[in-house]
């Protein structure tokens, strides 16, 4: 049978119309996406006397407010556990008839994916993990921050506070030593510790720093006794990454500068808390849940930056903070914003590299990095697959939204 020039072109028409049609379906009158269809659920490691967990439930609340979804259109789970619980609470959202789940440890990530293999057709997105990239799903995604320029930021309100300590004549200038009390030596927590430092450092030049791991991520106990240890060991600040109020009271009880992750700590410790960093979710909950309604692709890694509201720092405690700390900060973040300050500049620390330690690094006879093969591609620290160091930084999260800068550099040491 013929079909005549002008009925094709009436069928054509009525294609792109039924096209066009579906292409706008996910948008409503008023042009903003319709997020009707979209039902979310959340799985938190703890609940919100965590710190770390307390910033995503209130994230999510943010973004599930801002985009107008229902208290029917999203679903928090708290105290589910890196192991068959995760997997569990996972398909239990499925069942629930979410679309998009999210988890937010590192350890969720092994059974988030098992999940995202059984049920293609709902999207899967996880915090600090490190292997969408290189699984190959449709429906996997990671994403992460570039917290370490909100850390950089927060050491440099810790080393003006330190210059104030040793010219109101506290301790020496070669007495500046910070203490760290982080939950695992993995890259995330490498990379924001040493950030950290730098920060401090460029405003402290003699500061050195002692570092000490609780093996958990939360363990308010562990953390306040951490703390304390690093402060008989004679640092004069500490700051943290792990999840409890632990540091931060120790530090108030032993009237001791307090740098605080994942929130202010000022009613607690109106004495002693200076500044808090931390990752602000409410932009990636809203990015998923919009890409999600309008049938469009989740990036495979996805990082925030302090440009897209994903990176903060909370109100200075003007209290406790040294004078000139807001305009400092505030120089330093206009610095890293147009790209003239990096986090990671080589020329600003040195590396000594042993059979046990960096050995995936090259340095030059100053002892400043010149290469390095970071782990971003593998399970295995030790074999390192990709070139990370050029135009005289190391370029943290570019390869991966995940950290993988867990480089040991001189000044930093690892007191158990």
């Amino acid at each position: 049978m013929k079909i005549s020039k002008k009925i094709i072109a009436v069928l054509l028409s009525v294609l792109f119309v039924a096209a066009a049609f579906v292409g706008c379906s996910a948008a409503s009158d008023n042009g903003k996406t319709d997020a009707s269809k979209v039902k979310i659920g959340f799985i938190c490691l703890h609940d919100e006397n965590s710190t770390y967990d307390l910033n995503f439930i209130n994230a999510a609340k943010e973004a599930v407010k801002t985009l107008g979804l229902s208290e029917d259109q999203y679903i928090i789970k708290t105290n589910i556990g890196e192991d068959e619980s995760c997997k569990e609470a996972a398909l239990d959202l499925v069942d629930a008839g979410c679309n998009i789940v999210f988890a937010d440890s590192f350890g969720h990530e092994g059974y988030m994916i098992e999940v995202a293999q059984a049920h293609p057709e709902v999207q899967f997105c996880h915090a600090t993990g490190t292997r969408a990239h290189t699984e190959g799903l449709a429906n996997y995604h990671n994403a992460f921050a570039s917290i370490y320029e909100g850390r950089y930021l927060a050491g440099v309100a810790a080393g003006l506070k330190l210059n104030q300590m040793i010219e109101n004549g506290e301790f020496k200038a070669e007495e500046a030593k910070m203490g760290y009390v982080g939950a695992h030596p993995y890259a995330e927590v490498k990379s924001g510790y040493t950030s950290f430092y730098l920060g401090a450092k460029s405003v402290c030049p003699t500061v050195t720093m002692d570092v000490t791991f609780t093996g958990e991520w939360y363990h308010e106990a562990k953390e306040k006794e951490a703390a304390n240890k690093l402060i008989a060991a004679g640092c004069k600040l500490i700051s943290q990454h792990a999840d409890s109020m632990g540091a931060p009271t120790a530090c108030e009880d032993a009237k001791v500068p307090n740098v605080s992750y994942n929130g202010s700590t000022v009613e607690a410790c109106p004495n002693t808390f200076l500044v808090s960093s931390s990752i602000n979710w409410a932009p990636y909950f809203e990015y998923i849940i919009n890409q999600t309604a309008e049938g469009k692709e989740i990036d495979k890694d996805w990082t925030g930056t302090i440009a897209t509201g994903s990176v903060v720092l909370s109100e200075i405690n003007e209290q406790a903070a040294a004078p000139g700390t807001k305009e400092k900060i505030a120089e330093v973040k206009a610095q890293l914003e147009a790209g003239t300050l990096h986090v990671f500049d080589t020329s600003n620390f040195t590396v000594t590299v042993t059979d046990k330690q960096n050995v995936n690094a090259k340095v030059d006879a100053d002892g400043h990095l010149t290469n390095y093969m970071a782990d971003v591609n593998t399970a295995d620290a030790s074999q390192g697959d990709t070139e990370v160091v050029s135009d005289g930084y190391f370029h943290e999260s570019d390869k991966r939204s995940a950290p993988y800068f867990d480089v040991d550099i001189d000044g930093i040491t690892n007191i158990g």
